[in-house]
């Protein structure tokens, strides 16, 4: 089975895209991560473009609106006009933690509809703000859809439980283990999704305890039969990224610690 890196454009997303996909592949990842309604460029582009770098595409999308029928009409379009540009899978923000648990099911529904109709996996972050915003939540979507994919971010769950390893949520993790297609191999502590620097040794307990959840989601897919896992390191600059006080300048490079996390995870994940 294999492990595929993408690099976002999160901290990048200044670099025109042809920059960004020889930086990419330059820093020995095999694809990019792109929230797809953000670019310019059309489908066929994209595509070419990320043939010619030889990099596949995870796209990233989230839906918006007001109401919940303005959500489900943001899903539509936009998840058609991700799965336009050929990627691997499909990572979503899904609905918001406003709604109510009925109006945020008819989402995922909708999501297992239009993945049957294209066939393109749609997944869904765990991500504050949305519908998988915390673990009992997640917990009780997954039992009424089992069927549903996700992209484990659990560093949402450790600021929104401010708790480190999620102890008090041990079910809801392991069912989120077997569904979990996509990883953001971001490492959150309890006061926030971001650790200022995971190359430090003061947040060693942190990394070791994130690496040991995307094993176990590796594990897991490889005993699934799985062709492949996608896993983006996603630390984001400023103002995920703390910054120096008075002088407006980030503490670490963004860009640095994403390439140190593809290399340190394809050394420890096995």
């Amino acid at each position: 089975m294999r492990v595929i890196f993408a690099k976002a454009n999160w901290e990048a997303r200044e670099l025109p895209l042809p920059e960004f996909l020889r930086r990419a592949r330059s820093e020995g990842f095999s694809a990019t991560e792109i929230l797809i309604p953000a670019r310019s460029e059309s489908p066929e582009q994209i595509r070419e473009l990320h043939a010619a770098a030889g990099l596949e595409l995870v796209a990233q999308i989230a839906t918006a609106g007001a109401t919940p029928g303005e959500h489900a009409a943001s899903m539509r379009q936009r998840y058609r006009h991700a799965v336009e540009c050929t990627p691997l899978i499909v990572n979503c923000h899904t609905g918001t933690d406003y709604f109510t648990f009925e109006e945020n099911l008819v989402l995922f529904r909708l999501s297992l509809e239009l993945e049957q109709e294209f066939g393109i996996p749609i997944c869904h972050e765990l991500h504050r703000g949305r519908a998988l915003y915390n673990a009992s939540e997640t917990l009780r979507f997954l039992r009424d859809l089992p069927s549903l994919r996700i992209n484990a971010d659990f560093s949402h769950w450790q600021v929104v439980h401010e708790s480190d390893d999620l102890q008090a949520h041990c079910e809801a993790v392991q069912t989120t283990i077997a569904p979990a297609w996509h990883i953001h191999a971001r490492v959150g502590f309890s006061q926030g999704p971001q650790v200022p620097d995971p190359r430090a040794p003061e947040w060693a307990p942190q990394l070791g305890i994130c690496v040991a959840w995307w094993q176990r989601i590796l594990d897991a897919r490889r005993a699934q039969g799985a062709n492949f896992l996608t896993v983006t390191p996603e630390f984001g600059p400023e103002p995920y990224m703390p910054m120096v006080p008075h002088l407006r300048r980030p503490i670490a490079d963004a860009w640095e610690i994403n390439c140190w996390m593809r290399r340190y995870l394809s050394n420890v994940l096995v």
